[in-house]
């Protein structure tokens, strides 16, 4: 008799608050996680995916004997077993035990059945060829949300939208119905123009330079200098994109667009490409040379001390004579040769499809002093990214087309364009500097270790000092060794830049670069079907 009448005063008098508090206790909306879309190169070969996952969460007080539950969970979740008492012996009503558990593990938790334990669908970013071209290809937070190289920048593209799933549950907490309130739309796919092959011995390249020179870092990239596809970018250190937090955070870095540096003799091609396009010298002007010329408060000398010397213009930039280039930066003039830096490239990113690209440094004509004539046509005072100077020796390479470089092929499928080009200088002056670059992979030449039987190479070694930025001043032991260069040479189809950032025991381009130049292309030729002569 009173369970009858305690019955009618719950349906009658408390009914109506008991139905919004059982509503608010049973029915959840959660969550859909959309599939973030897959990057593959440029053969289909998979380099970031997306899998099911679930976040693993606890409403403590449900769980009735917390260290007999930690023991049975802390094997499956990867955890001590104290740590996941620790949070199971939390106060609150929710608290997560894991993020983004792939879905086979947590399935084998799902299977014991234990109260108080809550599954929220979510996806884990995984990295099949792990260390492959993980600074572009960046990586993804808890959240799902891109936080670095391609993931951060092309997150929009390929993270999709979530769906809203409605779950109503009965008085145990057990799933009664389920509707799919919102279909959660899946990401983009991204084909980039990479080629996994070519990637993968790009680096291993990278790893001997770091074995033999012990730098700071080193950096590769090769581009297609018709189109500017980059068909490889590495970086060295590697890092392991599913272990990003297991490598030294300036590993992370993509090199090739995030740093700045003085390049040095590369940039020597620019003020000859300037000066031969204004008419100021032709290739085989010759210029009597003495051993340092001076420029206001400064003497420039040569790398390598030597007496007078006759050089024609194509010897200055195939001997890298820092005197001669000073000689005909100055006929050039410094308006003229402003002019022509900005021409080219540099001072602006590239354009590149690639997030936290830098500028590079360019003075500006207004704050030229008077030796500034004397350093800057050799490649000192202002600064450069691989990326930038890649691009800008493309234009040499392509017969005078200047264009964005590209990494992204495709986006769910549909091509992107090849960005629209422009003439910078004319396709004679483009002929004449291939021709003069040849020299520089020739005997006699400061890149003849770059050289590969059978292919004519054209290139251009960069030794600079880095500024030591306790004194402002350029550092006495501190260098940059670079390399740049095409092949075939007379009509290219396959460009290499190689950065080493402060080498040990060697310190020159021609050292520590141009064999890995070498290596890179000695693969790559053959490997995309380029003949020898």
């Amino acid at each position: 008799m009173i369970a009858v009448a305690r019955a009618a005063w719950l349906g009658g008098v408390r009914g109506s608050s008991l139905q919004a508090l059982a509503s608010t206790q049973q029915v959840e909306q959660v969550d859909v996680p959309a599939r973030r879309g897959a990057i593959t190169d440029r053969n289909g070969i998979e380099l970031a995916v997306s899998e099911p996952a679930d976040d693993v969460a606890v409403t403590p007080y449900l769980v009735k004997s917390p260290l007999t539950v930690a023991r049975r969970l802390a094997p499956l979740l990867d955890m001590s077993q104290a740590k996941v008492l620790e949070k199971l012996s939390q106060k609150g009503g929710f608290v997560y035990l894991a993020r983004n558990l792939p879905g086979a593990q947590s399935a084998k938790i799902k299977k014991l059945g234990i109260e108080g334990l809550q599954f929220i669908p979510s996806s884990r970013r995984s990295y099949p060829r792990k260390w492959l071209a993980s600074q572009v290809l960046g990586w993804v937070g808890t959240d799902g949300k891109g936080l670095a190289g391609l993931e951060y920048g092309r997150d929009s593209v390929l993270r999709g939208t979530d769906g809203k799933r409605r779950i109503v549950k009965d008085a145990l907490g057990q799933p009664i119905v389920l509707q799919e309130t919102e279909r959660a739309q899946p990401g983009n796919d991204l084909r980039l123009t990479l080629d996994a092959e070519l990637q993968g011995k790009v680096e291993d390249v990278l790893a001997q330079v770091g074995v033999a020179w012990r730098p700071k870092g080193a950096t590769a990239l090769v581009m297609d200098p018709y189109s500017n596809t980059i068909l490889a970018l590495a970086n060295w250190p590697r890092v392991d994109a599913n272990d990003r937090l297991g490598a030294p955070s300036y590993a992370a870095q993509n090199r090739a667009v995030g740093f700045n540096y003085e390049p040095g003799s590369t940039f020597k091609a620019f003020t000859i490409a300037g000066a031969l396009e204004e008419k100021v010298v032709t290739p085989d002007d010759v210029f009597n040379l003495p051993p340092s010329i001076t420029v206001a408060d400064r003497q420039i000398k040569e790398a390598h001390e030597r007496g007078a010397v006759d050089l024609s213009t194509t010897q200055i930039l195939a001997q890298s004579s820092n005197v001669g280039t000073v000689r005909i930066g100055l006929r050039l003039g410094d308006r003229r040769f402003d002019r022509w830096v900005r021409r080219f490239g540099f001072g602006r990113p590239t354009g590149i499809e690639l997030p936290a690209e830098e500028s590079g440094q360019v003075l500006k004509l207004g704050e030229y002093s008077g030796s500034s004539m004397g350093n800057l046509p050799i490649g000192q005072g202002e600064s450069v990214t691989p990326m930038q100077l890649a691009t800008a020796y493309a234009a040499i390479a392509n017969g005078g087309i200047m264009r964005s470089p590209r990494i992204i092929a495709a986006v769910d499928g549909v091509r992107t364009p090849t960005p629209r080009g422009r003439r910078v200088i004319s396709s004679t002056t483009a002929a004449q500097l291939r021709e003069m670059l040849e020299g520089v992979v020739t005997a006699g030449g400061t890149g003849s270790q770059a050289a590969i039987q059978g292919y004519t190479l054209a290139g251009k070694t960069g030794t600079a000092n880095k500024v030591d930025p306790s004194t402002g001043e350029y550092s006495k032991t501190r260098f940059i060794g670079s390399f740049v260069g095409f092949a075939p040479a007379r009509k290219p189809k396959l460009l290499v830049t190689v950065m080493v950032d402060e080498p040990q025991g060697e310190i020159y381009g021609s050292e520590v670069a141009a064999p890995a130049f070498q290596e890179i292309m000695r693969f790559a030729l053959p490997y995309l079907g380029i003949a020898p002569r």
